[in-house]
């Protein structure tokens, strides 16, 4: 547990956006200044809201996207200055669960040609029917019949995807997964099911997991520790518990104070003071703190400078200039 797998360096990425026929080119700031470790068997949440970049962060982990600075380090190898030939062998090892399931299938493969898929590009030395052994070992894994193997995607419901998607990142036996809002897309009920899943995967193959959402309430069921992204910018990381039972940064207040209560007299007890205004524009983020122009404590220094993260004991971080005060 204590093994450092995954440490992400200084990590930045950025958009060009276009401007029109004769507008000026503008570059969208996706994420910067990111830095964390990742034990083995540890899972990360990270959550924000829409649009704060986590998605981004997640595919420059995996090297689906090319990151215009710093560094991710994968049990001390450093990605980022890896070309694809030489990425290849770190394929096994890292893979991802998509958002939505029926999305990232192809539509015109059988379930077992899906699931297989990885072990063809990544483990060439298996023949067919090893192959065909793995797949069906993995669809008991995840939950599908046997005679589901020649069936096609469009035959499932979103939830029976979703366990195709998983069984598709298994397959390779990776050690970490980036799960990119891999429940998101489904009903409630068949949220439970896939959560429940993922986690009795995780112990039965000793997983270690990025679990990405903007649901807070998921998170917390999933996460050792959680990290909360806003406009790009990592404003606190916490471990899970501590998080929510103590949160710090005035951003991670409101998300929390947002999330339903199942108890509709606890819920008209509820004192919420949610979030002002809209989220502001990646483009044109405010100067300073990115976050002051939705803070109820923003004072004149946090339209000037932007704050520094400060370490609170070993594993709690947080940016902001006033959350000792905030929290007296």
């Amino acid at each position: 547990m204590n093994q450092i797998l995954l440490e992400v360096k200084d990590l930045k990425k950025t958009f060009p956006i276009s401007g029109g026929l004769f507008g000026k080119k503008k570059i969208l700031t996706a994420i910067e200044d990111i830095n964390f470790l990742l034990k083995k068997g540890e899972t990360l949440g990270i959550v924000g809201e829409s649009g704060c970049g986590k998605s981004t962060l997640g595919r420059c982990i995996l090297q689906l996207l090319e990151p215009d600075n710093g560094q991710v380090v994968w049990l001390g190898n450093d990605l980022t200055k890896l070309n694809s030939r030489h990425m290849r062998p770190f394929r096994k090892d890292l893979q991802i669960i998509f958002q939505d399931p029926l999305a990232s299938l192809n539509p015109r493969l059988t379930v077992g040609e899906i699931i297989a898929d990885p072990l063809r590009t990544l483990m060439p030395e298996l023949d067919q029917l090893q192959r065909r052994q793995r797949v069906l070992k993995m669809m008991e894994a995840v939950g599908l019949l046997p005679e589901m193997l020649t069936r096609f995607p469009h035959e499932f419901s979103g939830g029976q995807a979703q366990r195709i998607g998983i069984a598709r990142a298994l397959i390779t036996e990776p050690k970490l997964i980036v799960c990119d809002e891999p429940v998101s897309a489904l009903d409630v009920s068949v949220q439970a099911q896939i959560l429940n899943l993922l986690s009795d995967l995780k112990e039965k193959f000793k997983l270690t997991l990025v679990f990405i959402s903007h649901d807070l309430s998921v998170v917390r069921h999933v996460s050792n520790r959680i990290m909360v992204l806003y406009l790009g910018r990592m404003v606190e990381l916490a471990p899970s518990d501590e998080l929510y039972k103590d949160p710090k940064h005035p951003y991670t207040k409101a998300l929390l104070k947002a999330v339903p209560i199942p108890d509709p007299k606890k819920a008209r007890e509820k004192s919420i003071e949610g979030l002002r205004g809209e989220i502001p524009s990646p483009i044109n983020p405010p100067s300073g703190c990115s976050f002051r122009t939705r803070c109820s404590i923003a004072k004149p220094i946090c339209s000037k400078e932007r704050p520094k993260i400060e370490h609170i004991g070993r594993e709690r971080s947080i940016a902001c200039h006033f959350w000792q005060q905030f929290n007296n």
